[in-house]
């Protein structure tokens, strides 16, 4: 057993790029994910519509714990070799598939049904319809959910240490094993956290209170 030392702390801070990192990672593939989710939700195909509801019901039903060990478990008995990083990052971005999904499908819907039926009346069809007027209308409702959504990816990096994944938790773990300072360690990491996640609310919070009062008037 040793006392926490400044290299402990070094080793925390640069585990907090790997968090970064692996957010990046979950919230730009999520948002790929999540449009083609949300726009399977809203077509006019009842098979893209069911197949993506139940792709949605899958995620949003199960923990993403579960799904980081159905990935990083089951994928080398089907003869498929995962690391962690690919293991975590395939977990997250399926999950935030789901979750920007769904927040996005309820923003293109609560675009006026007279704004779809203008632009029906011009002859648009389906692509030129959500391309050229309902998703940029869209876009700006959900704007403060999904920047609110970014502080639930950050916190939900954390459970990739479980797989052995090092960003801030499992850096915080392997330091608390060798000096037994819990306290210390993990305020550490809660701090850093904090730190990720609050600026993230405080904009979230910001834009909803702008849209708020340009919806009032």
């Amino acid at each position: 057993m040793r006392t926490f030392s400044s290299s402990d702390l070094l080793f925390i801070l640069e585990a907090a790029r790997w968090t970064i990192g692996l957010s990046l990672i979950a919230f730009i593939g999520g948002a790929i994910g999540g449009l083609i989710v949300a726009l399977a939700r809203t077509s006019e195909s009842g098979f893209a519509r069911a197949a993506a509801t139940v792709f949605v019901q899958i995620f949003q039903g199960t923990p993403l714990l579960l799904q980081l060990f159905l990935i990083f478990f089951g994928a080398p008995v089907l003869g498929i070799d995962v690391n962690p990083w690919v293991a975590a990052g395939a977990a997250l971005i399926l999950n935030t598939s789901a979750f920007l999904g769904e927040i996005w499908r309820g923003s293109i819907q609560a675009i006026p049904r007279g704004q779809w039926e203008a632009a029906q009346a011009l002859g648009l069809r389906y692509v030129p319809r959500m391309r050229d007027v309902v998703l940029p209308q869209a876009f700006k409702i959900a704007l403060p959910s999904t920047v609110g959504y970014m502080v639930q990816v950050i916190k939900g990096t954390s459970l990739a240490a479980i797989i052995g994944f090092t960003e801030v938790t499992r850096a915080g773990q392997i330091i608390n094993n060798a000096t037994f300072q819990p306290l210390i360690v993990f305020s550490l990491v809660a701090g850093i956290y904090f730190a990720l996640c609050w600026p993230l609310s405080l904009l979230a919070a910001g834009m909803e209170r702008r849209q708020a009062r340009a919806l009032a008037r």
